[in-house]
């Protein structure tokens, strides 16, 4: 078997023409994936099993740059993934850090048109790191390689690392987006490659349904670059010369940027995160974006919302207030608060172990793992989703189960730890739960969802004849 190489354009070129029904189909084998690594154990030989995947390393050297080694085992193989985040140190605070003019603190974008309110500085109501924290900060996007082994330990592809983890983790994060049932008000904070992969998605994915997309982000030219990218047509690196290489239309909400300069800055964003259905947290923030109070308190809680927290990967980050989390998993969750929405909620993790050493969130939430769900443990195998439409389709009801995508379900090895049936069927309530209710999902990434991901797009990517081939490596 060849030696695939595939560049930074060549992987933005694929991702970019990647059409709903192809992310529908990546998104189910890294449901698959994550699925094995919830569930499997050594004796089921499958390769992954949570026991084949350890925990990244972390090299942190003077200079303050910060190397990742994320080795990982999958079905198809093993790979590492190498990546550099620089973060060099400064003296400068977080607010010297917000970039525009008091004029372009706060913007619609209405079929792409930009009108500006001028404002007046506000407080800062949430922080980066003060590593990352200047007027013109260097990218934090990680740097590095993809390397994939065949089964064998041969040389399978070498990929530029750049893209793919934000794809990876967005693709992740939207599994569960995917089934809302209210998608109408999407917040994003951030506006890098994370916040730029986590919308593409939903746009793609559930684009029609969205009405408003609100992105909350320090720098107003960052966001409004966001928007621009999203939008106008690829650049000249993107058109390579494979079938499908034509970036899909995406759907166009109402769109807005807020920046800490706004007037009523506190108002807009009390206001804009209170109406929101989705939130995807995108940042490597240190102190939480928004007070707890503002989904917490019974206005807070009158609907049940997502909220995706990825940005933060160490103890000492945090995106989501903890009081938000502990609330989540606070007894009582079968009580109605509001005709709405159930009380309480659910923290869903990529990995309990991970989490428990590494999300800021849940460390300072105090949370246990048995307080905590893996997600691997909610999404049905491909094999199991199928089986279950068919059965459905006979009953005529299709409740929670679409013609295609990752499905969502309590897991057979999670029915046996409580001592059920296979054929008792709870599965309703969980799911009305992960449709309407409050979820909390949080990752800090793992070896083996790029593995995963990446051996998916070798696969286009040789199918569609993008990148260079070495025979006999």
């Amino acid at each position: 078997m060849p030696l695939t190489i595939l560049t930074d354009a060549e992987v933005r070129a694929l991702l970019h023409a990647l059409t709903k029904q192809d992310i529908l189909d990546l998104q189910q084998s890294l449901a698959d994936a994550l699925h094995y690594y919830s569930t499997s154990t050594e004796d089921d030989a499958n390769d992954c099993c949570s026991s084949y995947q350890p925990l990244r390393t972390a090299l942190k050297r003077s200079d303050g740059q910060t190397t990742l080694f994320m080795p990982a085992s999958s079905n198809d193989g093993f790979g590492v993934k190498i990546v550099t985040l620089s973060m060099p140190k400064t003296k400068e605070t977080s607010e010297t850090a917000s970039v525009g003019s008091a004029t372009e603190s706060l913007a619609s974008f209405d079929s792409l048109s930009l009108t500006r309110a001028s404002t007046s500085s506000s407080t800062t109501a949430f922080d980066v790191p003060p590593d990352t924290a200047s007027a013109g900060p260097p990218s934090t996007t990680p740097k590095g390689s993809l390397t994939l082994l065949d089964r064998s330990g041969s040389p399978r592809a070498l990929i530029n690392a750049e893209e793919i983890t934000a794809f990876r983790t967005a693709l992740a994060s939207t599994m569960m987006f995917k089934k809302r049932h209210n998608v109408h008000d999407v917040v994003v904070f951030g506006a890098g490659k994370q916040a730029y992969w986590h919308i593409r998605l939903a746009l793609l994915l559930r684009g029609p349904e969205i009405h408003h997309l609100n992105i909350i982000n320090r720098s107003f030219e960052n966001a409004h670059n966001l928007v621009e990218k999203l939008y106008n047509p690829a650049p000249e690196e993107f058109k390579l010369n494979f079938p499908a290489a034509e970036s899909p239309t995406l759907a166009r909400p109402k769109i807005q940027i807020i920046t800490p300069h706004a007037a009523e800055y506190e108002r807009l964003l009390k206001a804009t995160v209170r109406a929101s259905s989705i939130i995807f947290c995108t940042t490597p923030s240190i102190t939480p974006l928004f007070p707890a109070t503002y989904l917490t308190n019974p206005e807070g809680r009158k609907k049940g919302r997502y909220v995706a927290a990825i940005g933060s990967y160490r103890p000492h980050m945090v995106e989501v207030h903890p009081d938000i989390l502990r609330q989540n998993v606070a007894p009582g969750h079968g009580r109605h608060h509001h005709k709405h929405a159930l009380e309480g909620g659910a923290v869903i993790v990529d990995s309990v172990e991970a989490c428990l050493k590494e999300a800021g969130e849940i460390i300072q939430a105090g949370l246990r793992g048995h307080e905590v769900v893996e997600i691997g443990e909610l999404v049905m195998l491909r094999r199991d989703a199928e089986r279950r439409r068919e059965e459905c389709s006979m009953r005529k009801s299709q409740e929670g189960l679409d013609e295609w995508g990752v499905e969502l379900g309590e897991c057979a090895a999670r029915k046996k730890k409580k001592g059920k049936k296979d054929d008792d069927d709870d599965d309703g309530g969980l799911m009305e739960w992960l449709q309407k209710g409050n979820v909390i999902y949080k990752s800090v990434g793992l070896g083996l969802m790029d593995v995963a991901v990446g051996n998916d797009l070798v696969k286009l990517a040789d199918e569609r004849g993008v990148g260079t081939r070495i025979e006999n490596f």
